[in-house]
Protein backbone atom coordinates (compact mmCIF):
# COMPACT_ATOMS: atom_id res chain seq x y z
CA UNK A 1 0.00 0.00 0.00
CA UNK A 2 1.10 3.57 -0.99
CA UNK A 3 0.33 6.72 1.62
CA UNK A 4 1.19 9.98 -0.37
CA UNK A 5 1.06 13.38 1.26
CA UNK A 6 0.65 15.82 -1.56
CA UNK A 7 0.45 19.78 -1.54
CA UNK A 8 -0.91 21.39 -4.99
CA UNK A 9 -0.18 25.10 -6.07
CA UNK A 10 -3.29 27.63 -4.42
CA UNK A 11 -3.06 25.33 -0.63
CA UNK A 12 -4.43 22.10 -3.23
CA UNK A 13 -3.54 19.40 -0.88
CA UNK A 14 -4.48 15.89 -0.37
CA UNK A 15 -3.32 12.11 0.54
CA UNK A 16 -3.33 8.77 -1.57
CA UNK A 17 -3.85 5.44 -0.43
CA UNK A 18 -3.74 2.97 -2.91
CA UNK A 19 -4.08 -0.85 -3.55
CA UNK A 20 -3.06 -2.59 -6.24
CA UNK A 21 -5.59 -4.41 -8.49
CA UNK A 22 -3.78 -5.11 -11.73
CA UNK A 23 -1.06 -7.53 -13.06
CA UNK A 24 2.61 -5.98 -13.22
CA UNK A 25 1.97 -5.66 -17.08
CA UNK A 26 -1.06 -2.91 -15.78
CA UNK A 27 -4.01 -6.23 -17.23
CA UNK A 28 -6.70 -6.03 -14.92
CA UNK A 29 -6.67 -8.82 -12.34
CA UNK A 30 -10.28 -10.92 -13.36
CA UNK A 31 -10.21 -13.33 -10.35
CA UNK A 32 -13.46 -14.80 -8.50
CA UNK A 33 -13.46 -11.71 -6.41
CA UNK A 34 -15.43 -9.68 -8.64
CA UNK A 35 -19.20 -9.59 -8.11
CA UNK A 36 -22.11 -8.63 -11.25
CA UNK A 37 -24.67 -6.60 -10.64
CA UNK A 38 -27.26 -5.38 -13.23
CA UNK A 39 -28.41 -1.45 -13.24
CA UNK A 40 -29.83 0.72 -15.54
CA UNK A 41 -28.15 4.03 -16.37
CA UNK A 42 -30.30 6.82 -14.60
CA UNK A 43 -29.92 10.86 -14.87
CA UNK A 44 -27.58 12.53 -12.20
CA UNK A 45 -27.41 15.91 -11.14
CA UNK A 46 -25.24 17.40 -13.70
CA UNK A 47 -22.29 18.70 -11.58
CA UNK A 48 -19.65 16.21 -12.32
CA UNK A 49 -20.14 17.15 -16.48
CA UNK A 50 -21.09 20.55 -15.92
CA UNK A 51 -24.13 20.01 -17.24
CA UNK A 52 -26.74 21.01 -14.65
CA UNK A 53 -28.12 25.12 -15.34
CA UNK A 54 -27.56 25.99 -11.94
CA UNK A 55 -24.00 25.07 -11.49
CA UNK A 56 -21.03 26.46 -10.00
CA UNK A 57 -18.85 24.40 -11.44
CA UNK A 58 -19.56 25.23 -15.44
CA UNK A 59 -16.61 22.93 -16.71
CA UNK A 60 -17.52 20.42 -14.06
CA UNK A 61 -16.38 18.97 -11.17
CA UNK A 62 -14.83 16.18 -12.76
CA UNK A 63 -12.38 18.30 -14.89
CA UNK A 64 -11.42 20.51 -11.43
CA UNK A 65 -10.60 17.36 -10.05
CA UNK A 66 -8.50 15.34 -12.77
CA UNK A 67 -5.26 17.26 -12.62
CA UNK A 68 -5.04 16.65 -8.59
CA UNK A 69 -6.23 12.81 -8.77
CA UNK A 70 -3.25 12.77 -11.35
CA UNK A 71 -0.82 14.12 -9.20
CA UNK A 72 -2.23 11.66 -6.33
CA UNK A 73 -1.41 9.23 -8.87
CA UNK A 74 -4.78 8.09 -11.04
CA UNK A 75 -4.81 9.39 -14.21
CA UNK A 76 -8.52 9.95 -15.52
CA UNK A 77 -7.94 11.94 -18.62
CA UNK A 78 -8.77 9.29 -21.39
CA UNK A 79 -12.24 9.03 -19.56
CA UNK A 80 -15.65 10.65 -20.14
CA UNK A 81 -16.01 14.41 -18.58
CA UNK A 82 -18.57 13.55 -16.03
CA UNK A 83 -19.96 10.07 -14.54
CA UNK A 84 -22.31 7.63 -15.66
CA UNK A 85 -24.77 7.12 -12.64
CA UNK A 86 -25.68 3.02 -12.59
CA UNK A 87 -28.99 2.79 -10.53
CA UNK A 88 -28.75 -0.70 -9.06
CA UNK A 89 -31.72 -0.45 -6.75
CA UNK A 90 -33.03 -2.11 -4.93
CA UNK A 91 -29.43 -3.19 -3.86
CA UNK A 92 -26.89 -0.83 -2.17
CA UNK A 93 -23.72 -0.86 -2.40
CA UNK A 94 -20.94 0.26 0.59
CA UNK A 95 -16.78 0.92 0.01
CA UNK A 96 -14.61 -1.18 2.19
CA UNK A 97 -11.65 -1.11 0.85
CA UNK A 98 -10.83 0.91 -2.48
CA UNK A 99 -8.03 0.83 -4.65
CA UNK A 100 -7.43 4.86 -4.04
CA UNK A 101 -8.51 6.91 -1.45
CA UNK A 102 -7.67 10.79 -1.27
CA UNK A 103 -8.11 12.24 2.25
CA UNK A 104 -8.79 16.10 2.19
CA UNK A 105 -8.69 17.16 -1.12
CA UNK A 106 -8.56 21.03 -1.32
CA UNK A 107 -10.14 20.79 -5.08
CA UNK A 108 -12.27 24.16 -4.49
CA UNK A 109 -12.67 27.23 -2.56
CA UNK A 110 -16.34 26.76 -2.63
CA UNK A 111 -16.33 24.70 0.48
CA UNK A 112 -13.96 22.51 2.63
CA UNK A 113 -12.00 19.61 1.25
CA UNK A 114 -13.39 16.63 0.61
CA UNK A 115 -12.42 12.59 0.75
CA UNK A 116 -12.85 10.51 -2.39
CA UNK A 117 -13.00 6.60 -2.86
CA UNK A 118 -12.12 5.08 -6.47
CA UNK A 119 -12.30 1.33 -7.19
CA UNK A 120 -11.69 -0.31 -10.51
CA UNK A 121 -14.95 -1.50 -12.02
CA UNK A 122 -16.02 -2.54 -15.51
CA UNK A 123 -19.37 -1.46 -17.24
CA UNK A 124 -20.80 -3.98 -19.69
CA UNK A 125 -23.29 -2.76 -22.27
CA UNK A 126 -24.63 -4.65 -25.26
CA UNK A 127 -22.16 -7.07 -24.41
CA UNK A 128 -18.90 -4.70 -24.52
CA UNK A 129 -17.00 -4.29 -21.43
CA UNK A 130 -15.30 -0.42 -20.61
CA UNK A 131 -13.13 -0.10 -17.92
CA UNK A 132 -13.38 2.81 -15.47
CA UNK A 133 -14.12 3.72 -11.91
CA UNK A 134 -16.69 3.70 -9.45
CA UNK A 135 -16.30 7.71 -7.75
CA UNK A 136 -17.14 7.43 -4.87
CA UNK A 137 -17.01 11.18 -2.94
CA UNK A 138 -17.23 10.41 0.79
CA UNK A 139 -20.80 11.88 1.92
CA UNK A 140 -19.56 12.79 5.25
CA UNK A 141 -17.26 15.16 3.52
CA UNK A 142 -19.24 16.81 0.96
CA UNK A 143 -21.90 19.59 1.23
CA UNK A 144 -24.75 18.79 -1.82
CA UNK A 145 -25.25 16.75 -4.42
CA UNK A 146 -25.91 13.68 -2.68
CA UNK A 147 -26.27 10.30 -4.26
CA UNK A 148 -29.14 8.09 -3.55
CA UNK A 149 -27.10 4.59 -1.89
CA UNK A 150 -28.48 2.41 -4.66
CA UNK A 151 -26.54 4.92 -7.34
CA UNK A 152 -23.01 4.09 -8.82
CA UNK A 153 -21.29 7.42 -9.74
CA UNK A 154 -18.81 5.70 -12.38
CA UNK A 155 -15.96 7.60 -14.52
CA UNK A 156 -16.14 5.71 -17.68
CA UNK A 157 -14.80 6.12 -21.27
CA UNK A 158 -17.86 7.46 -23.83
CA UNK A 159 -19.81 4.56 -24.68
CA UNK A 160 -21.28 4.99 -28.32
CA UNK A 161 -25.88 4.62 -27.58
CA UNK A 162 -25.81 4.70 -23.67
CA UNK A 163 -28.60 6.58 -22.50
CA UNK A 164 -30.64 6.97 -19.51
CA UNK A 165 -32.29 3.91 -19.26
CA UNK A 166 -30.00 1.82 -20.83
CA UNK A 167 -29.41 -1.53 -18.86
CA UNK A 168 -26.18 -2.19 -18.08
CA UNK A 169 -24.13 -4.87 -15.46
CA UNK A 170 -21.21 -3.63 -13.76
CA UNK A 171 -18.14 -5.79 -12.19
CA UNK A 172 -17.00 -4.57 -8.98
CA UNK A 173 -14.31 -5.70 -6.88
CA UNK A 174 -15.75 -7.76 -3.68
CA UNK A 175 -12.21 -6.79 -1.46
CA UNK A 176 -13.43 -3.34 -2.55
CA UNK A 177 -17.03 -2.77 -2.59
CA UNK A 178 -20.04 -4.87 -0.70
CA UNK A 179 -23.14 -5.17 -2.91
CA UNK A 180 -25.98 -5.25 -0.21
CA UNK A 181 -28.66 -7.18 -0.59
CA UNK A 182 -32.15 -5.62 -0.12
CA UNK A 183 -33.50 -6.57 3.35
CA UNK A 184 -35.78 -9.29 1.90
CA UNK A 185 -33.16 -11.05 0.45
CA UNK A 186 -31.01 -11.03 3.33
CA UNK A 187 -33.44 -13.06 5.08
CA UNK A 188 -32.84 -16.81 5.50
Amino acid sequence: MKDLQCNFPGGQRGRTIHRGARTRDGAIEMQADWVSVNGIVVRGHGVASGAAAENPYPAGTIDLQRPIFRALGLDLYDYHDGTLNISIHPKTFAVKNAQYVFRQVNWTALHPPEDFSFSLAIVVFRQVRYEGWLYYPHPETKRTHFQSPSVLEVIAPGIAGIEYGSEVAILLNRREIDVIPPPSENSD
